[in-house]
């Protein structure tokens, strides 16, 4: 099968390509290679090429600087993803697999958001995301997949665990938000989940996918804190002191909770998301081989 992957050079894309099963031919695009924005560009190289399966990881994913340039956020995660799924429906049999974020919930669930959950975006980031949703699943239809995840991080690219381990080397004290909760999640592990959902056609519609257990980012910093010391990654265990978010404004308002409920994807993949901590060892230990 002829996969075609975009976003190649950011952090779900790299973990494409590192775990390809050898029974795809993979065709991995950077921006530079192929910008999503550009319509006649995404049509011309899918009708050429005519993958079976197009998997989106191309995404603007600076969520405070889209504030002030919503243009932008919006060509790459609102019309990009459109671009794509009119190329891909052009196309019999074409799927497409499009990576969506917990951000388009506006965090106010005391409960873990379901894949059918009401949608309210507090960001231009969230909107966008939430805006190339739906035109990815209006066009595609039943040839199309919706993984949304969360707090999204690898051993290496812009990323909360590289600006920690960075910072906890730096300075003996750093001061990181309490009151936001999420599920932190291993680009490896949203990896994973794709590749079973390529072998899966029966799977369609949106779906949940997040590193198992909650956590605030204070609460994520610390464990990083720990593990990165211990894996001999930040020469010594600084202090991790917790914040409101009250205390540390941001451009782009975030979601109090935005943990997702998983549950429905392990029913249909058939496997469990790792606890997140787990997850976040075994990056550690990529990190510190790299």
């Amino acid at each position: 099968m002829k996969v075609l992957i975009t976003g190649a050079a950011g952090q779900v894309g790299r973990a494409l390509i590192a775990s390809a099963p050898p029974s795809f031919e993979v065709r991995s695009l950077t921006r530079a290679e192929l910008d999503i924005s550009l319509a006649p560009d995404v049509s011309k190289l899918v009708a050429s090429w005519r993958p079976a399966l197009i998997i989106n990881a191309a995404a603007y994913t600076s969520v405070d600087k889209a504030e002030s340039d919503a243009g932008a956020a919006m060509a790459i995660n609102a019309d990009g993803p459109r671009h794509l799924a009119e190329a891909a429906c052009s196309l019999a049999g074409c799927r497409m697999l499009h990576i969506s974020t917990d951000y388009v919930f506006d965090g106010a669930a005391s409960t873990p958001y379901e894949p059918g959950a009401a949608t309210h975006p507090l960001s231009v980031y969230g909107r966008s995301k939430l805006q190339g949703e739906r035109a990815v699943l209006q066009i595609l239809q039943e040839r199309a997949v919706i993984l949304r995840t969360a707090w999204v991080y690898a051993p290496t690219g812009r990323n909360f665990l590289v600006t920690m381990l960075r910072l906890l080397s730096e300075r003996a004290e750093v001061r990181v938000v309490a009151d936001q909760y999420g599920s932190p999640t291993s680009a490896r592990s949203i990896a994973q989940a794709l590749w079973a959902i390529a072998q899966r056609p029966q799977v369609r519609g949106v779906l949940h996918w997040a590193d198992a257990g909650t956590a605030s980012w204070y609460d994520f910093a610390v464990k990083i804190a720990a593990e990165g010391y211990a894996a001999g990654l930040l020469p010594t265990l600084a202090q991790v002191t917790p914040i409101s978010t009250a205390v540390y404004p941001t451009a782009a308002r975030r979601p109090a909770n935005s943990v997702l409920d998983t549950r429905e994807s392990v029913v249909q993949l058939g496997f469990a998301p790792p606890p997140w901590p787990a997850a976040l060892r075994s990056t550690l230990a990529s990190v510190k081989h790299a």
